[in-house]
């Protein structure tokens, strides 16, 4: 299939209630409002293919975008091409779950996400806290320095109260994240959730509290502790 003919069948799953969904979320046009399981069937088709993901991302129609994450093929993707995708991600639901999802699967991925994380860009930031979240709950325990996770979590003890709206959430994630799937560190990362305490959140003028440490132990209650997900891209 080519650009083209994704479009047309992105458009003929269209659905005004999803479009209308997306958009209340932070999407703009152009977008068709498609159901991501609905995609499934093309996306066989295809497989992998980064050019076709490349040009579809360059769209800018929201569906188009998440479309092309999937396809896309994250070791095919240098450092400069994930920057070129987040420049292009306005909202968090492509920088989270298209760019940060499609860099978990990548070699480079921690060099990135640990360069987005020092940033300072509020979508950067939480795309690259979003990444580690995926890489966790999907890879081994040993692919990752105890040592630097444990860095991360002091990194979130001492910033996240202060830390721009998208960030907070992504850091909050990250805390669950190394409670419930990274053993060596869950400890470390429920006594964190305590010390921080509860972490505020304003969303069009109304505030809220993240629930942390009540998801963490939902999990503990469920004996789940040490979840993985066999696959981060749908």
């Amino acid at each position: 299939m080519n650009a083209q003919e994704v479009m047309q069948g992105l458009e003929a799953l269209s659905k005004e209630r999803l479009k209308k969904m997306y958009m209340s979320n932070g999407a703009h046009e152009p977008l068709f409002g498609v159901a991501t399981g609905e995609m499934k069937p093309m996306v066989k088709k295809i497989k992998i293919d980064q050019a076709l993901a490349d040009e579809l991302y360059a769209t800018g129609n929201y569906d188009a975008m998440y479309f092309a994450g999937i396809i896309a093929d994250p070791n095919g993707m240098t450092e400069t091409d994930y920057d070129r995708w987040m420049d292009a991600a306005y909202f968090y639901m492509l920088s989270d779950f298209v760019v940060a999802v499609t860099l978990s699967e990548a070699d480079i991925a921690q060099q990135v996400a640990d360069k987005w994380i020092a940033s300072g860009d509020e979508l950067r930031m939480s795309a690259g806290w979003s990444c580690y979240c995926w890489m966790l709950g999907n890879r081994k325990d040993n692919a990752f320095e105890e040592s630097k996770i444990a860095a991360m979590l002091e990194t979130v003890r001492n910033t996240i109260h202060d830390a721009p709206l998208r960030a907070k959430y992504s850091m909050a994630n990250f805390l669950y994240t190394v409670a419930v799937s990274y053993v060596p560190l869950h400890a470390k990362a429920v006594e964190t959730v305590e010390a921080i305490g509860p972490v505020e959140v304003v969303n069009n003028g109304k505030a809220s509290f993240l629930s942390t440490a009540a998801n963490i132990q939902k999990v503990i209650d469920k004996n789940r502790l040490g979840f993985k997900r066999k696959h981060v891209r749908c």
